[in-house]
């Protein structure tokens, strides 16, 4: 099936099944002006409203049964090998339909999935973990949160103070971690700890499955973001005994673990962002070309015009170095080569389509005046959520400093 046929095929599929769901038992109050406060429970420590999470959960149960869910998984775990060109195809045509059941990315919510931790198992777990875990993080049975952010450490994850020691036959863990998303509905979380070396060194630190139910392990709080609902959990260690069986990947190689899991997600968020910018931008041009004001249409007026078509041109472009980059990610696959060797131009598409988004959000809100403004009008919360993923996957900071570090030799 070439991508324009793919394509085609999710759009008779949302049509069929997904729009209907959504606009049954007033489903649409999730995604029209009430959407925050609708998913959002305010009482329990702003945690996503269990009717929410349902209603995610069957969307993706409907696109599992049609095919579409497990796209970017291999053959053996009932994917398609769907490879990064094409997801990053399907996740802009996903983000340029804008809001709604079909692609909701507050959440990571898609009815084509980004399964990242079934594949980070297939790649780096045991046969007991994925055994135990694999099917059941695709089917919503189980869920796994990522460990790495800390209270004091962000980006500079080599300095992590989370430790883990050997006691016998186990480890027994200390420490904290930050932004553990999902964590309040995860079996596991995936914590990064040091095991040996200093502070700073790349090797040392190893990752482990740690039951979310295993003694010593809580979770006080949950921090409440700009864009709510929150599932982004404060997580303590103390004294948390896992067996040997918990580690996970090679003892002491974590980052390469942690690297994979950003990798991906960063082209794919790339082309996510891209999607909503577009979106944004065509849905700009299309009131300016409706709107009448002092007897002319808002289009005719260049302060409206220049700003849309720098917006446009910039989309263009970065559509194409999108794609260029998923395709040479595929292609260092079937070669054998380093993702690595363009980790550079993977930064490049995820720094510039953030920036865009953000840039073409606040550009239809102005172009919609105070309606743009609104809460009746999509544009605050593509921004409030896209704003995040300058910061997360690593901060648009670091990306640029590896595009230097490739384009001065540092690297």
């Amino acid at each position: 099936m070439t991508i324009p046929e793919l394509l085609e095929a999710l759009d008779a599929f949302i049509a069929a099944e997904i729009d209907p769901l959504q606009a049954q038992d007033d489903n649409e109050r999730f995604f029209d002006h009430r959407r925050e406060w609708a998913r959002t429970d305010f009482e329990g420590g702003g945690l996503p409203r269990p009717e929410w999470e349902e209603l995610l959960a069957e969307a993706r149960r409907r696109a599992d049964a049609a095919g579409f869910h497990r796209l970017s998984l291999p053959a053996e775990l009932g994917g398609s090998d769907a490879g990064d060109a094409v997801m990053a195809a399907v996740r802009e045509h996903l983000a340029h339909r804008g809001l709604g059941l079909h692609n909701d990315l507050q959440n990571e919510h898609s009815v084509v999935g980004n399964l990242v931790f079934a594949h980070l198992l297939h790649l780096y777990g045991t046969p007991e973990q994925r055994a135990e875990l694999v099917e059941p993080s695709i089917t919503g049975e189980r869920g796994i949160a990522f460990g790495l952010t800390e209270p004091d450490h962000g980006s500079d994850a080599t300095w992590l103070e989370t430790t883990a020691r050997r006691d016998g036959d186990d480890w027994v863990i200390d420490g904290a971690k930050r932004w553990s998303t999902g964590v309040h509905r995860a079996s596991h979380e995936l914590v990064f700890a040091r095991t040996s070396g200093d502070a700073g060194s790349a090797r040392g630190i190893t990752s482990f499955l740690v039951p979310t139910d295993t003694p010593g392990f809580e979770v006080p709080r949950y921090w409440w973001t700009l864009n709510m609902p929150t599932d982004h959990g404060e997580v303590v260690l103390r004294d948390v005994r896992v067996p040997a069986s918990a580690v996970f990947g090679e003892e002491g190689e974590a980052l390469a673990v942690a690297q994979t899991f950003v990798h991906q997600n960063r082209i794919r968020q790339a082309a996510s962002s891209l999607g909503a910018a577009q979106y944004c931008i065509d849905r700009a041009v299309a009131y300016a070309t409706e709107r009448h004001t002092f007897g002319r249409p808002l289009a005719s007026r260049q302060a409206i015009q220049w700003p849309l078509v720098e917006l446009h041109t910039e989309a263009a472009m970065l559509r194409a170095l999108v794609r260029e980059t998923a395709a040479e990610l595929d292609a260092c696959r079937a070669d054998g080569r380093p993702e690595v060797s363009i980790g550079h131009q993977v930064s490049m598409c995820n720094y510039r389509a953030n920036r865009l988004v953000c840039d073409a959000a606040d550009r239809a809100m102005q172009v919609f005046g105070g309606m743009g403004y609104s809460r009746h009008e999509p544009f605050e919360h593509i921004y409030r959520h896209h704003r995040r993923y300058r910061i997360t996957e690593g901060a648009e900071e670091v990306q640029i400093r590896r595009v230097a570090g490739r384009l001065f030799g540092f690297l």
